[in-house]
Formats: structure tokens, C-alpha cells, sequence
């Protein structure tokens, strides 16, 4: 039975909070000048993380929310992957020596569509761009229906150690709703050529709420996924915006559940994978107790950026690529959205930052507040306002949201420290958004919060 505060709650829009303050607040007032100076700024001896976007598929998904391109021809890959390498040379010529790489993800649409030879050729170049820390982490977004044979091999060779496999659900009816049929035996058979290529580390991808999706369906997907043991799995609520992504208009919105289902759906999943001995991370990762980000949830350092829940410290992270989003000490930038303008920029010798935000000192309190909840599911705003200069009454004096948390009894606020209740941690998006100065101004963009 669902909770009633789903039906209070479960239908409001907000953010996953992987970034505060969100996309929504970015504008052009920080372009590609602010950027330059931003990465001349940088302490070369702090490691940063890499964030690359390959922004083309083979087919739509019709549940899909990322930026990418639908292509049946590999000439628009190959052009793209050119623009990208000047991308790189140009990013790290201004900072004011190589930057060190800790961490690398490749994120898409399909990272896995282009060439092995081109994978290999971009992990090269950007070896000779910035300066790799030994141990570097380095993983990839995959598509099961098209990884080819050699293309694992490339993805070892260029030293890639973890793969994040979309799996979303194996209901055949479900497929066929969303356009992506995707067996169970072609999902195998990635897991075991990763796996024989010494790519170990596995993540699976699921969701919930999708159309004619149930609660057993989405039991049996969870129970039919662990037969492959992945290390973790991430596990995200479909967000359905028709007027942002227009091929979601080809989902019949009459087969998509309301909060109270999708809340259903979402804690038997989570119930399912802890039953099959993964630990709950947050609030919607699962990991096995040996992964590293199940001991760093345990010691209370666990991290939250554009990728979820991470164990990825670092402060800096560039974003290479049309659309990409980086995060450095001073704020946020983002390139083009459009593959073409963003290629236009590259031409032209300029960085591709159009739009991004400059960090305020209460939007650093605000932020650490934020990935605290998102993390523990309790922050103590006294000891965070001491460290970013803040007193406490900053954030929790006239919080209305916060209030109506507190006698709703989702929360509790003592001497600084609020914590969620154990048994309402599903509402943690509610509680993080009592935090944001900014919500309400960005409409139907985000995904509901059950």
C-alpha cells in the first residue's frame, strides 16, 4: 500500500539534485570568456574528472531524455569525433599546465557506436591532452543490442574498467512500448565479453514507471537482471516530458502510472535487489558490499554529481562534447546543445560554452547542505554553515517547505541536525528541494518526485 504522503507530494516536479544550483538557472551571462579564464585559474595539481558526449544512436528510445542524434551513417560520428579532438586540445591549452585526470566517463546517447579504431585513436589523444593519474578510472555508457565483439576489445585496450549497461526493463510488452527490444541473451552476452576482457566492474541500468510497466514486472526484471551479478545498479523513475522531448509524444500516456504506482514499483525493486544482497545506496543506486561506493556510503563519504552517487572527489570536472555540462570550483559551464553550432564554435577557434552559472557562497552552503540529505538523508546545517561562513538561521529560519516537511513528520530539525525518517526516505527529492532557492522556476523540465 502506498503512503499517503505520495498522494501529497509524489506528483510535484523536482530535480534529482545531481547539481545544484540545476541547469534551469544557467544563462549566458558565463560563456566562453568566463570559461577560458576559469580553466587558467585552475590548481594544476587537483585531479579532475572527464565527462565526454557522444551524442548519437542507431534507434530512439522513446523514453529517452538525453541529447543525441539518431544515425543510420557513421560520416556524422567520424565528423563529430574530429570536432571533439580540437574540443580537447583547446580545453587543455588554456589551462596553465596538463591537468590530472582521476576520472573519465563517456556518456550518450551510444558512446559504443563509434569505431574501435576511433575509441582507441580519442583515448590517445586525450592521454597526450591532459596528464592521467596511474589508476585512473575510466568508464562507459553501453547499448547490449549493438556492442560488438571488437569493440570490447578496443574499450580494454584504451584502459576502460567499468561499463554502465541500459538495461531499463526485460517485459517484452514494456519494450515494445518504449521502442528498445532488448533480450536478456544479448545483455549476457555483453556482460561476458566485458567480463572476459577484463572489464569487471558492471553497472545495469533500470526504470520505473514506463508504459504497461507493473510492480511483478518490475520484480521479475530485477530478478532476471541479478542472474548476471552486476556490482551496482541505478534505478531511475521514467520522466515524462512530451513538450521537452517530442518523441515521447509516441508514448500512450494512458498506459503511465500515477505517483502512488510508480512509488510502488520503485520500493519493490529496491526490496527485490536487497533481497538479493545489495545494499541501498541513497536514493536509487544498489550496490554490492564490496563495491567501493556500498563502504563509502558506509563511512559517510559518499558523493553525488552528474553521473548519481559516485565515489569521485573531485572538485573540477570538464565537459568535452556537444551539450556537455562541467563543473569547476568558480561554477558551471555547458557547450551547445546542437552537434552543427557546436561544431561552429570548435571552427572558429572558440571554446563551446554558451551558458553556465557562477557559484555564489550561499550556493555552496546550499549545494553541501543538498548532497548531504541526497547522500545520508541527514545534514548538520550548524557544523556546513561554520565551514562556508553561514549561520543556520540562513537556510532554516521562514522555510516554509521545511516546515510543512516537519509536520508532515517527514523530517525532524534539531539543533541544526535535520534527518529524514527512516521509512520516508523516499521522499528525500522533497526534502533536498526545502534547500533550493531557486525551485519553482523551472516548470515541467524535471521528472516527479515518486
Amino acid at each position: 500500500m502506498s503512503h499517503p504522503l505520495v498522494g501529497k507530494y509524489g506528483e510535484t516536479r523536482l530535480p534529482r539534485y545531481t547539481s545544484y544550483p540545476t541547469a534551469p538557472a544557467f544563462s549566458s551571462a558565463v560563456g566562453a570568456d568566463i570559461y577560458r579564464d576559469w580553466l587558467a585559474e585552475l590548481d594544476n595539481e587537483a585531479p579532475v574528472s572527464l565527462y565526454l558526449h557522444i551524442p548519437f544512436c542507431r534507434s530512439m528510445c522513446w523514453y529517452c531524455g538525453c541529447h543525441t542524434t539518431i544515425t543510420k551513417q557513421d560520416r556524422s560520428i567520424l565528423d563529430y569525433l574530429d570536432v571533439l579532438r580540437r574540443e580537447i586540445d583547446l580545453v587543455a591549452s588554456k589551462a596553465k599546465k596538463p591537468l590530472p585526470v582521476q576520472n573519465v566517463h563517456f556518456g550518450g546517447g551510444t558512446p559504443t557506436i563509434m569505431r574501435p579504431d576511433e575509441f582507441v585513436g580519442l583515448m590517445k589523444d586525450m592521454r597526450n591532452a591532459f596528464a592521467f593519474k596511474p589508476g585512473a578510472e575510466i568508464a562507459v555508457e553501453i547499448d547490449p543490442r549493438t556492442l560488438a565483439s571488437e569493440m570490447v576489445d578496443a574499450l580494454a585496450e584504451g584502459g576502460v574498467g567499468r561499463s554502465s549497461l541500459g538495461v531499463q526493463s526485460f517485459d517484452p510488452v514494456v519494450q515494445a512500448a518504449i521502442n528498445r527490444i532488448q533480450t536478456f541473451e544479448q545483455t549476457e552476452t555483453a556482460v561476458q565479453q566485458l567480463r572476459k576482457a577484463g572489464i569487471g566492474s558492471i553497472n545495469f541500468d533500470l526504470i520505473y514507471g514506463l508504459p504497461h510497466q507493473t510492480v511483478a514486472s518490475c520484480v521479475d526484471t530485477v530478478q532476471t537482471a541479478v542472474r548476471l551479478r552486476p556490482d551496482r545498479f541505478a534505478v531511475f523513475g521514467y520522466a515524462h516530458i512530451p513538450a521537452f522531448k517530442k518523441h515521447q509524444r509516441l508514448i500512450d500516456e494512458a498506459t503511465l502510472q500515477d505517483a502512488a504506482e510508480r512509488n510502488a514499483q520503485a520500493e519493490a525493486i529496491a526490496e527485490a535487489l536487497v533481497d538479493a544482497g545489495y545494499v541501498r545506496i541513497g536514493l536509487d543506486h544498489f550496490a554490492l558490499p564490496a563495491d567501493e561506493l556500498s563502504m563509502a556510503s558506509a563511512r559517510g563519504d559518499l558523493r553525488r554529481n552528474f553521473q548519481g552517487y559516485t565515489t569521485d572527489t573531485c572538485e573540477t570536472l570538464i565537459g568535452l562534447g556537444a551539450s556537455a555540462i562541467g563543473k569547476l570550483p568558480a561554477g558551471y559551464v555547458q557547450n551547445e546543445v546542437a552537434p552543427g553550432a557546436y561544431a561552429q564554435r570548435i571552427a572558429c577557434g572558440s571554446l563551446a560554452t554558451v551558458k553556465g552559472y557562477r557559484l555564489t557562497g550561499q550556493d555552496q552552503f546550499r549545494a553541501a547542505i543538498i548532497e548531504r540529505l541526497m547522500c545520508d538523508f541527514a545534514v548538520d546545517v550548524n557544523l556546513l554553515g561554520a565551514r562556508y561562513g553561514y549561520e543556520s538561521g540562513t537556510v532554516l529560519n521562514g522555510n516554509d517547505r521545511l516546515r510543512a516537511l516537519e509536520s508532515d513528520d517527514v523530517v525532524t530539525v534539531r539543533e541544526g541536525l535535520v534527518t529524514v525518517r527512516k521509512d520516508l526516505r523516499f521522499m528525500i527529492r522533497a526534502v533536498a528541494a526545502a534547500f533550493d532557492a531557486y525551485i519553482g522556476a523551472s516548470g515541467r523540465t524535471h521528472s516527479k518526485a515518486a
